[in-house]
């Protein structure tokens, strides 16, 4: 009898486990994160550490759309940054370091989500110590008032990200400039031209006792500052317009950056040593940080476009080698991050030289929040390889000619399009649904002119949310006929036509209808799944198994949808209730989607407001997954 009871709970104990190990990295150690460093903590303090966490949370969030890990940053910044909008916590703007500004990145993005003024006043708290930072005499910022005429490759990622992510938000376009230039004067300054590697500081006025003194350089290139101004690069690369002449010399920098982490990456094991050209050396060893750092510079670069696809297999061989040498995992399913060196820097007091022995001094620790927080920024940008050859480049267009609604903007006075647009990050946005195009290889961009065969000759994709109405848009523009020949003629080619509509009162449909008479769908003038908040269930719909759409999300929530009449080619692709909710149409040699809402919106996709038994974020990748299915084969 003790024999059986024994091995049943050692059954319940595997299963237990295969149930935990069933997440992805990511996940469990965000877990892990969550449990040390708790959003109720009354010890929170503003610092750099915690904000590489957040970041991690923030990349966790934006690919799962589970709202736990919004909530755990929205709470903890609310720790920081009172109703006023000033930031307690342990930040003095007149201490000027730049680790003070990497938490303002968490405060933008409780700005672009939610709005609020104190965020908004807490990100200009933050944009003004930029403005006031110390500079050398060559325009880069000094890494801490008590740290003159210095620049330290920490610097970029600490301030650098934080001025980027606000002159993107605040659309301060000139400020990339600026931006531009401390990332190209740091590789001038500091990049070694034989090993390719950048040393740790750069002291201008060659004062230091650590700064040689022809060159002003620290004496080795220590991991985790390589780290730091990797995942720099490829975080500012996201805020910077395509446009900008900076951005393809920004990207050369990165190219030369992966070569050289690439060429000293440990062959055996897939990490980096702590002194990076020093493998092998007496008392040198493998370093957990840097080596997330590096694979998830060089898994985002090759996502993104920036790095050549075979710098994947290199971020592979390092996330295999961290998994397998610095993730340990507790008997209660718990992981654990060892391996990184708790500190480094250069001065201060105690005095430090940045010597070889200097680096090896410094204490290695267990979960540390700079490790923690890289681990899974590299594990997610590894989970987002996994299907990112799936569309090979293929674009999806979103109209914004015949959606085209503008707002005055109550905190900063500008005019701004707004409703169901790839930028935008609250409710009524479509950010979540580009994210997930992003992770099957698509790219996103704005149609603001009429559709014609010529500017659709390059989408595969396009998109088309909820017309206007005049009560929207006093300059409404509806689709005319020539619309409607180039959108048909277009999908008859090989087009995917996205149709997101929305109820009678809230929608057009006379001049829409003629578009959809095409291919044999006609929105009806209705509205079903009125629901008040929160009364959620009576906008659940559940998806019978064996959709051929979505094959993972088993119930939705999509309240106030018009629904279809259809007739051949198009079909019902979901009823509910004998209405037709979502319809689908083979045209020629394209495909046509059609569903009365603007169903795939930041609302009911990022997990912030919905009930977790809902499947949105689910459904909109099923849709994604679909669509690249319905592209044409390459000839």
């Amino acid at each position: 009898m003790r024999k059986t009871l024994l091995s049943s709970l050692f059954a319940l104990a595997v299963i237990g486990t295969a149930s935990a190990q069933e997440k992805p990295w990511s996940q469990r150690m965000a877990a892990t994160a969550m449990k040390i460093w708790p959003d109720t903590a009354s010890n929170m303090r503003w610092t750099y550490e915690r904000a590489v966490v957040l970041n991690g949370m923030e990349s966790v969030w934006r690919n799962t759309g589970d709202g736990e890990y919004f909530r755990y940053i929205q709470h903890s910044v609310d720790k920081f940054v009172a109703a006023d909008g000033t930031i307690g916590s342990g930040y003095k703007a007149d201490v000027y370091t730049l680790d003070n500004l990497l938490p303002g990145r968490s405060v933008l993005l409780m700005y672009k989500v939610l709005g609020g003024e104190k965020y908004y006043k807490a990100a200009n708290l933050l944009r003004q110590q930029v403005k006031e930072q110390p500079r050398t005499a060559s325009g880069g910022f000094w890494h801490k008032k008590t740290y003159p005429d210095q620049m330290w490759l920490d610097g970029l990622y600490m301030g650098d990200t934080f001025y980027s992510r606000y002159a993107s938000a605040m659309d301060e376009t000139a400020d990339f400039d600026d931006i531009a230039k401390q990332f190209i004067l740091m590789e001038a300054k500091a990049r070694d031209p034989k090993t390719g590697l950048i040393y740790h500081g750069w002291d201008e006025s060659r004062k230091q006792k650590w700064a040689d003194p022809k060159t002003g350089l620290s004496p080795n290139f220590w991991g985790r500052a390589m780290g730091w101004y990797g995942i720099a690069l490829v975080d500012a690369l996201d805020d910077f317009p395509k446009d900008h002449p900076k951005r393809a010399e920004l990207i050369a920098i990165l190219n030369r950056f992966a070569a050289a982490v690439t060429k000293y990456q440990d062959p055996k094991s897939g990490t980096w040593w702590q002194v990076m050209d020093k493998a092998g050396q007496e008392g040198n060893y493998h370093e957990s940080s840097a080596s997330c750092m590096f694979v998830y510079a060089l898994a985002k670069g090759v996502r993104e476009g920036y790095l050549p696809a075979s710098y994947k297999a290199v971020a592979e061989k390092g996330f295999n080698g961290i998994t397998k040498e610095f993730i340990k995992t507790d008997a209660d399913g718990q992981v654990n991050l060892t391996g990184t060196v708790s500190v480094g820097g250069l001065g201060g007091n105690p005095y430090r030289d940045g010597s070889y022995k200097y680096y090896l001094s410094e204490k290695v620790v267990t979960n540390d929040q700079k490790g923690v927080g890289s681990f899974i920024l590299a594990a997610v940008e590894m989970e987002r390889l996994a299907n990112i050859g799936a569309a090979k480049g293929k674009n999806v267009v979103l109209d914004s000619y015949f959606n085209d609604e503008h707002m005055t903007d109550k905190l900063t006075g500008k005019n701004v399009s707004f409703h169901y647009k790839w930028e935008e990050e609250d409710n009524n946005g479509f950010s979540t649904f580009a994210h997930i195009f992003h992770n099957y290889g698509f790219k996103t961009s704005t149609l603001y002119t009429e559709p014609t065969a010529a500017n659709l000759k390059n989408a595969s994709v396009y998109v088309i949310a909820d017309p206007d109405i005049p009560k929207e848009n006093p300059k409404v523009k509806y689709i005319e006929e020539n619309h409607v020949k180039a959108i048909s003629e277009w999908v008859k080619a090989g087009g995917t036509l996205l149709v997101f509509n929305n109820d009678t009162g809230n929608a057009e449909f006379a001049h829409l209808n003629k578009l959809m008479g095409k291919f044999g769908m006609t929105f009806n003038l209705d509205s079903r799944n009125h629901v008040v908040t929160p009364h959620f269930e009576t906008g659940a719909i559940n998806i019978p198994a064996g959709n051929a759409i979505f094959k993972t999300a088993k119930k939705v929530y999509i309240k106030e949808i018009s629904t279809f009449k259809v007739v051949a080619p198009a079909q019902s692709e979901l009823t509910d209730k004998g209405d037709v909710i979502i319809a689908v149409a083979k045209y020629g040699k394209g495909t046509v989607f059609a569903v009365g809402d603007p169903w795939f919106y930041n609302e009911y996709t990022d997990g912030r407001k919905l009930p977790a038994d809902y499947d949105n974020y689910k459904a909109a990748e099923d849709l994604v997954k679909w669509v690249t299915k319905q592209l044409p084969a390459a000839k």
